[in-house]
């Protein structure tokens, strides 16, 4: 007995203690406002590992864009290569390296990398008259996009990655290794279809009933890809594909999803899709199915305000960046979402009382694992178990 008494009370001081250590975790939402001068909207494209640089593309009156790169509160307009226009798709791990396309002085689209202050124009591929840049590898060393063909920059090469028969493709995401790309391409019939290129062979990954379908993110591995696919009902849906299968992600009881984003391990993915009334909302999909972010973060959003589309997230399922509504603004604004799990004292459902529901709701979830477990995880190590059990024992009727 004396035995047991003791290990409850190492258990229960240990609980505590994770309790205080990661007691000022918290999530958050941050607006990221415009550029001077760019104040009609903005969009977020790429966020880094440590989310603590986000790229995207800002609008003014005119409707006129510039891409930016905003670290530490502060938006930097990026220019552009000697035109009115540019804007940022993608940003290597360290949030170093900036890439998206820009208009020169001629007005034509051309394919940048920015680093350290100077954007870089990557030129087009033999007999192209534009390009646009819409990833990076996590090393900023491997660039991604299109012109007229799909292309893989590195090293001052720009290499055509062809077709699936047709005339036309694009890139848009290239894994962390470097070694596989994904986009869209035509075939011999002219649909469109998602590719994974590999190794120079570019693979069709079909579609979910229909003619068309696009990917858009890719793991760091290459082993996963996410994108849009037509149904046999003409509808657009999400999905995830891994080893051949294409996965219908569904919807939040619309007729529309898209998939933008995937994390490292290929387990979260990102995107929007449309609710029984018809709206866009930014949402997660993960092994437990569909999320809207405007539920899950509710305590995070102002009255009338929104998250519309999730784009990019970090590595790790930590950072989300997209757009959404800013009621405080009146603006479409680019926004970086935060998920870091917040340790909290047991109140598990957020009644203000520590009680049986709690207990239960932790209990009903113990053992399982992940990054998304919710307030169940009480001390936010991503295990529910026993020093989550034992937080809510020991403030068991606080604030009833």
């Amino acid at each position: 007995m004396q035995m047991v008494h003791s290990r409850f009370n190492a258990l229960l001081s240990a609980c505590v203690l994770s309790l205080i250590a990661t007691a000022g975790w918290s999530q958050s939402l941050t607006w990221l406002g415009t550029l001077p001068g760019y104040d009609r909207s903005s969009e977020a494209w790429g966020v880094s590992a440590d989310g603590r640089v986000v790229v995207g593309g800002a609008y003014n009156a005119a409707g006129q864009q510039r891409a930016f790169r905003w670290e530490n509160g502060v938006m930097q307009n990026l220019d552009t290569l000697g035109s009115i226009s540019s804007v940022a798709y993608g940003v290597s791990a360290d949030g170093a390296v900036v890439v998206g396309w820009a208009q020169n002085a001629a007005g034509q689209y051309r394919a940048f990398r920015w680093e350290n202050g100077v954007m870089q124009d990557l030129g087009t591929l033999p007999g192209g008259n534009h390009s646009a840049a819409y990833g990076v590898s996590a090393d900023g060393s491997v660039v991604v996009g299109e012109s007229g063909r799909a292309f893989r920059w590195q090293n001052g090469v720009m290499q055509a990655l062809g077709t699936l028969g047709g005339n036309q493709s694009w890139a848009y995401g290239v894994s962390a290794d470097r070694r596989v790309v994904v986009g869209g391409a035509y075939n011999a019939a002219g649909q469109q279809r998602a590719f994974r290129w590999e190794n120079g062979v570019m693979q069709n990954l079909d579609t979910l009933g229909s003619i068309s379908s696009v990917a858009s993110g890719v793991s760091a591995d290459g082993a996963v890809v996410v994108g849009v696919a037509w149904i046999a009902a003409g509808q657009y849906r999400a999905f995830r594909w891994e080893n051949g299968v294409m996965q219908n992600l569904g919807t939040l009881g619309g007729d529309q999803s898209w998939a933008y984003g995937v994390s490292a391990d290929g387990r979260v993915v990102v995107g929007w899709a449309q609710n029984a009334a018809g709206q866009q909302r930014a949402v997660r999909w993960t092994a437990s199915g569909i999320e809207d972010l405007n539920t899950t973060y509710a305590s995070l959003l102002s009255s009338g305000s929104v998250l519309r589309r999730a784009i990019a997230i970090s590595p790790d399922g930590r950072y989300i960046v997209g757009r959404g509504r800013n009621a405080a603004t009146g603006r479409e604004e680019a926004f970086l979402l935060d998920t870091r799990c917040t340790a909290h004292n047991g109140d598990v459902d957020r009644n203000g009382c520590v009680d049986d529901a709690d207990l239960l709701a932790v209990l009903y979830a113990f053992g399982n694992r992940g990054s998304n477990l919710g307030r169940v995880d009480v001390n936010c190590d991503g295990v529910v178990d026993d020093a989550d059990l034992l937080i809510v024992l020991f403030n068991f009727r606080s604030g009833c």
